[in-house]
């Protein structure tokens, strides 16, 4: 094989095609163009004239300016933010925030929050409880809850009241650092002046306990929400019963979960309840009673879902419970809550990670053979396993069944480059480029850890058509 064709295709897979992209439409730039034009000029109380500026104002532009202002305008870039944030066509996103977070550097430089409020204290300038709100968000997704904190004791040198929501993302920043105490006695405080805890409030603090598994703290907050005029709801009752599954007794779970069934309503268990305490059971050990919760759960008048035949199939086979695991599978297809795909998938992939891979083999050949559509993690494990045993032919030909059924649409991409290197070193140059003419047609890319191995392989072949199919395949 001339060195050329070798060549082209190593280059090719290693290089990235060039893509033409365009980070902003013009009609973005050009408005980014007047907004950091307008913040050069360094006015005083530069909210006042932002409005003026002619331009269009989007995710894009918000973006664009402040990383033009991340080099040396961080307190302009700042307070454009906030601006931005009170427009009334424009809102900005988790995106924004995040973005603003990391090219203001705020988690680096925590001050410039703190100089941005003074900055307007000394201007003079008209502020309001919303843009508190913008840098109390800044603050949350930067996780400087000190800083919250602060902004927040700021507010009243501005004679503005803090509301419930102002709190909440001060409690929830808190929560999120671990500082538990300070959120619990800043919910507190809320009830000092005339403002109520919602459910936003109570979650974030229960759920915080539950984590630090401080549970009759969580259990107190818990009972007291009804005391305080704040019904719980099912996120609630789910997150405080997670924590008990995860901290106390399974008793204790039990008898949660029988407050929530006798509740009913708003508060009534769900899937991802259930499933949360079958998780638990199971982590426990105590998978037959986990099973009980199935029937449990059913009795109710909640259907599983995948992720709960999941984890039952996945303990049992864990525990060698194979048939009873078959049994499940009939049962649930019974009450036709979830596929026979999904179900079996779920035991072909439980099977695997027990390395019984013959069992694992037949049972997706059945599937395969009536019509079950296995999912993708089923068809990329069984693949992979097979070409481990060095029956890389094998491999294939289940790969071209699959793909002759079309359930290979979500299949790893590292599959392909498994399949491909495999065919290629065993000199299975027909099928090999098959496997290529297919990955260009669904454009899958070769990964590039196979890049040199397809290398090897290609200096001692003479297959033109593999040669050629190949070097059109880019990482």
């Amino acid at each position: 094989m001339p060195n050329v064709s070798l060549s082209r295709f190593v280059s090719l897979s290693i290089c990235p095609k060039p893509i033409k992209v365009f980070t902003f439409q013009f009609s973005t730039a050009f408005s980014a163009d007047k907004f950091f034009t307008h913040l050069q000029r360094k006015q005083i109380n530069i909210e006042k004239t932002l409005a003026l500026v002619n331009a269009k104002l989007d995710s894009n532009c918000v973006c664009d300016v402040l990383e033009r202002c991340s080099i040396d305008k961080s307190e302009m870039g700042l307070r454009f933010f906030i601006w931005a944030g009170l427009q009334p066509n424009y809102r900005h996103s988790s995106y924004a925030y995040s973005k603003a977070s990391e090219f203001l550097k705020i988690k680096q430089n925590p001050r410039l929050v703190l100089d941005v409020i003074e900055a307007y204290k000394v201007e003079k300038c008209l502020v309001n409880v919303k843009m508190f709100k913008v840098v109390l968000n800044l603050c949350r997704e930067a996780r400087i809850a000190n800083e919250a904190m602060l902004v927040l004791r700021k507010m009243p040198e501005f004679n503005i009241r803090a509301d419930t929501t102002a709190y909440n993302v001060v409690i929830g920043s808190l929560c999120e650092k671990g500082d538990i105490d300070m959120a619990d006695k800043l919910m507190k405080e809320m009830g000092l002046i005339d403002l109520y805890p919602d459910v936003i409030t109570y979650l974030a603090v229960i759920k915080a306990f539950c984590e630090a598994g401080r549970l009759e703290d969580a259990c107190v907050l818990f009972r007291g929400m009804r005391r305080h005029g704040c019904s719980p709801n099912a996120v609630v009752y789910s997150v405080l019963l997670e924590g008990i599954c995860r901290h106390a007794s399974t008793e204790k779970a039990l008898e949660f979960l029988g407050e929530m069934e006798k509740e009913g309503g708003s508060c009534s268990p769900n899937v991802i309840t259930y499933t949360s305490v079958i998780k638990s059971f199971c982590a426990k050990g105590q998978t037959t009673e986990a099973l009980k919760i199935l029937d449990r759960m059913e009795a109710y008048g909640c259907a599983p879902n995948r992720a709960t035949v999941a984890t039952l199939i996945n303990w049992l086979c864990a525990e060698g419970r194979i048939e009873e695991a078959y049994k499940l599978i009939d049962k649930v297809l019974a009450g036709g809550g979830v596929s026979a795909g999904d179900c079996y998938s779920a035991l072909v992939v439980s099977l695997i990670r027990i390395n019984r891979l013959d069992e694992a083999e037949k049972l997706f050949r059945d599937m395969l053979a009536t019509g079950a559509k296995p999912e993708s993690m089923a068809c990329s494990m069984m693949i992979r396993e097979i070409c481990r045993e060095g029956r890389v032919l094998d491999g294939f030909c289940l790969y071209d069944e699959i793909e002759r059924m079309q359930y290979l649409s979500s299949i790893d991409a590292d599959i392909y480059s498994i399949l491909l290197v495999g065919l290629c070193q065993k000199s299975h140059s027909v099928e090999a480029a098959k496997l290529a003419r297919s990955m260009l047609k669904k454009g899958v890319r070769l990964k590039s850890p196979y890049v040199d191995r397809i290398a090897e392989h290609l200096r001692n072949s003479g297959d033109k058509d593999l040669v050629t199919q190949l070097g059109r395949i880019r990482r």
